[in-house]
């Protein structure tokens, strides 16, 4: 009798590294788990596989306290039972960067390099969704496969479980969905009831839904230990299923059956963030403000600032240290498993995905001002005092630049290298202590007092690079005067911003004519989810800002003017006093409206004061463009989504895990416009909006949620049982103080061509600024060379392509350059040109391996497809 199926079991586990448990209990069963798989596959010829949840962090948590078993590993990897990699971490797809995505695949493969073959498998069984750039990434490791559970349903064009799926730029895998899970065959019974009533339905959903009839059984769990009886589980199979074929496989026997029949497969584009079949999470992104404000903080520090600043440094003659980046990368990679960025942890959990990121951040800033004073010790000696502006952007840029200096003197000047003074604006004047500045001052007696200065400079600075200014002391300088003040509330070239009666704005751009009104209404209702899902009570209450008294204040300074406003909105303080319309609970709101005098960009800075529960905060940003769209980035791209699901009118009927509401991810921009006009909003972290209003026409940016409990059952937006665990969680509800920004930023003509994507890197990327004095707490010796006062490594137009990364490669002594289309209809030309000449240039993968052999040229030009990404390794000449 022929079989309808081959059943494949494949034995696994699932590890969570933390959740509701923290690393450290889970790494004890870890320990015991892992001696029982290394035996089992050691001395049984018939146990031929066991995956290790294709992440390598579960191996450097073992190796931490059993490194003498790591010849046991390499003899079970290279023989091809024990499959390893290819991540480091399990990664979220839809809150982290691109780049953190890259650097999660690279660090896990090369770790697998130390005790053989990695799985060439994009292998993502629980994360909550699917991006578009998937297929892209995978393909720049050499990855042509996928496999995974959560978003995907017969709306993005197929009930099939296999299909082809592609990105925008043509890259594309061979993908098997798992459709009922990781862990159907977890704990599998021996005897024939047992089976019958978990496998029956669960093989007639496999079996309708398979393209190819090569079933998944996946053997395992969350932190299961190895089923020691699987073999007789088997044989009981084969005597009640015996039209169907069982045998224990590893997951590419599979891809082998679905790439024969690989014509005849669908092929599929975009993202999966469905929650029909299985929940997504889709608000998971507002949970936990602080943790989601802080990654998104230390990853543009590490990508944008730091990479490139120790590029230079290398590029000077300075060592690269490839050690410190992977420490403090592999810290922050450990949060981005997807419970740990999707905050659906225990409160104690959240505290070390806090004290993790801390600690990256401290080693970012250190690093960073290592090499800033590396660099300006080893510029030529001057009897002035220095300071250094570091540009981290491939486009000479102008900025409003607000620092601060010390010096032993009442008044100093600033000039440029040609001798030229530079204006200047003291912001603020405080005397210091010299046991500040270095402690062997006054060891040796000296207390005359410092003077520190909160200076303000408008500046050009070079391409990827620096330039110097130079202090002399007790010398007056060149001061600016204020500029008188005007009859808006704020304005510039670009803007006129008024204030009304409500507290909210009301802005008009010059360029255009156009008028937004009633920006930045602060809209607070309820939520009575958990930490996955925003869910509102079933009695709603909208608070809104301008309800509520406003304080403003302005301040103008020279090149910039501030406007503050003040107000304190009263709360429910619970969703029982919502339902009463009672407020014993409140936040205070202190909101900083920036506009720089040359700004194309309104920067504001929300400061809360969060007194109330189970809530939800967001600002509403009206535009004149109504729309049915809305533009997006997404990692090496943007992505352009519906303001509306139509699933919303039947989501219930159809039996949906979770409602399909029209709540977004971002990355760092999104957009409305109208193909002639539009306005960017910018974000540092805030990676949540909808558009709503009744012409779709208004950015709602969530600015937190705040919930007691990790998993809740039968919300509104979310029927059934809880997700997760109901654990109490009352750190979520982020009572007390968060600080926030954004940036909005009106434009003509397409997002493209106003180089939507290069001003938000930008505005992400602030100028570093190093004042070299001749005291320092902690000595270091000069070089053996000199560097120049001004440099610039390359250039690139500040429209089109973009840099996405530029870094040492980790394996030779050349620079990794990574640019992407941001467009998603058009091709791009990216045009890089490097300051130093150039020995040797090739294209490689994201994995850094050479896709082309070396040639020699001095700049490159690079064709690419829209939300492409080319990584190109250069050879500069460093003997100069």
């Amino acid at each position: 009798m022929k079989a309808v199926s081959r059943v494949h079991i494949t034995p696994h586990m699932h590890w969570d590294r933390e959740w509701y448990f923290t690393t450290e209990e889970s790494r004890i069963l870890l320990i015991n788990n892992m001696e029982e798989i290394l035996a089992r596959l050691e001395c049984d010829p018939d146990y031929k596989y066991y995956v290790l949840d294709g992440q390598t962090a579960v191996l450097e948590d073992y190796f931490a306290i059993k490194p003498e078993n790591k010849a046991r590993v390499k003899a079970m990897v290279e023989a091809g039972k024990l499959i390893i990699g290819p991540w480091y971490t399990q990664t979220d797809t839809t809150i982290v960067s691109g780049e953190s995505i890259v650097r999660n695949l690279m660090y896990g493969m090369r770790d697998c390099m130390a005790f053989g073959e990695s799985m060439k498998i994009g292998y993502l069984p629980d994360s909550f969704g699917m991006s578009a750039q998937l297929p892209h990434i995978f393909n720049g490791f050499g990855i042509k496969r996928a496999m995974f559970w959560r978003g995907c349903s017969e709306r993005h064009g197929t009930d099939r479980t296999e299909f082809l799926w592609k990105s925008k730029d043509g890259s594309e895998v061979v993908t098997q969905v798992l459709p009922l899970g990781y862990a159907i065959g977890k704990y599998l019974p021996e005897d024939e009831v047992g089976l019958r009533k978990r496998l029956d339905s669960y093989f007639e959903v496999l079996e309708n839904a398979s393209a190819t009839q090569e079933i998944l059984l996946p053997n395992g769990h969350d932190q299961m230990p190895l089923q020691q009886n699987i073999f007789a589980v088997i044989d009981k199979l084969r005597e009640i299923y015996p039209q169907r074929e069982f045998v224990m496989s590893r997951y590419e026997d599979v891809f082998e059956k679905i790439e024969a029949l690989r014509d005849k497969l669908a092929t599929l584009e975009g993202e999966f963030i469905d929650g029909k079949y299985m929940r997504v999470h889709r608000t998971i992104s507002s949970t936990r403000m602080d943790i989601k404000i802080a990654h998104a903080q230390i990853e543009n520090k590490i990508v944008n600032i730091l990479e490139p600043l120790a590029s230079i440094a290398w590029s000077l003659g300075f060592e690269y240290h490839h050690g410190l980046l992977e420490k403090m990368w592999k810290e922050i990679l450990k949060n981005h498993a997807h419970d740990s960025i999707g905050c659906c942890c225990s409160d104690k959990v959240h505290q070390e995905i806090m004290t993790r990121f801390v600690l990256a951040d401290d080693m970012a800033e250190n690093l960073i001002r290592f090499y800033m004073r590396k660099i300006v010790d080893n510029m030529p000696t001057t009897s002035a005092d220095k300071l250094t502006f570091f540009n981290m952007m491939p486009y000479p840029r102008e900025e409003v630049i607000n620092t601060t200096i010390r010096i032993r003197a009442r008044e100093f000047s600033l000039k440029d290298e040609h001798g030229n003074e530079v204006e200047y604006f003291i912001r603020e004047a405080r005397e210091i202590d010299p046991g500040l500045v270095d402690r062997q001052i006054v060891h040796y007696g000296n207390y005359d007092p410092f003077m520190e200065y909160d200076i303000q400079l408008n500046q050009v600075l070079p391409a990827m690079g620096y330039c110097t200014l130079y202090v002399e002391g007790q010398k007056p300088g060149l001061q600016r005067v204020l500029p008188e003040a005007g009859e808006a509330l704020l304005e510039n070239n670009f803007y006129r911003i008024n204030l009304n009666q409500n507290g909210t704005l009301h802005i008009t751009d010059k360029q255009s004519g156009m008028s937004y009104d009633q920006v930045l209404q602060l809209e607070e209702g309820s939520d009575d989810g958990d930490e996955y899902d925003y869910s509102p009570a079933k009695e709603e209450w909208l608070i809104y800002s301008t309800e509520s008294a406003h304080q403003c204040e302005v301040k103008h300074e020279a090149w910039q003017s501030i406007a503050t406003l003040k107000l304190r909105m009263a709360l429910p303080d619970n969703l029982q006093q919502r339902a009463q319309r009672q407020t014993s609970g409140y936040l205070d709101v202190e909101c900083h409206v920036t506009l720089a005098h040359h700004s194309r960009r309104i920067d504001i800075e929300m400061c809360l004061d969060n007194q109330a529960c189970d809530h939800r905060l967001r600002v509403l940003i009206p535009t004149p463009f109504a729309s049915s769209t809305v533009l997006a980035d997404n990692q090496f791209g943007t992505i352009t989504r519906p303001v509306e699901d139509v699933a919303m009118q039947n989501w219930q009927e159809e039996g949906w895990k979770e409602a399909p509401i029209p709540v977004w991810n971002l990355l760092n921009y999104a957009a409305l416009h109208d193909g002639k006009n539009g306005v960017a909003l910018f974000t540092d972290g805030l990676r949540e909006f909808e558009i709503v209003g009744e012409r779709k026409d208004t950015f709602a940016l969530t600015l937190f949620r705040s919930v007691g409990v990790l998993g809740k059952e039968e919300l509104v937006l979310r029927p059934g049982r809880p997700s997760g665990i109901k654990l109490p969680t009352p750190d979520s509800q982020l009572r007390g103080k968060l600080c926030c920004r954004f940036s909005l930023m009106a434009f003509c003509g397409s997002p493209t061509t106003a180089g939507i994507a290069q001003h938000a890197r930008t505005w992400l990327t602030p100028v570093q600024c190093y004042n070299k004095i001749p005291f320092d707490a902690m000595k270091l010796n000069r070089a053996d060379f000199s560097t120049p006062g001004t440099f610039s490594l390359l250039t690139m137009l500040s429209v089109g392509c973009m840099l996405s990364a530029l870094k040492k490669a980790e394996d030779r002594d050349e620079l990794i350059m990574r640019i992407f289309n941001p467009d998603e209809q058009h091709c791009g030309e990216g045009m890089v040109a490097c300051t130093l000449p150039v020995v040797g240039w090739m294209e490689t993968g994201m994995d850094e391996n050479p896709l082309q052999q070396q040639s020699e040229r001095a700049g490159h030009f690079a064709q690419l497809q829209p939300c492409q990404s080319r990584t190109f390794s250069l050879a500069p000449d460093r003997s100069r």
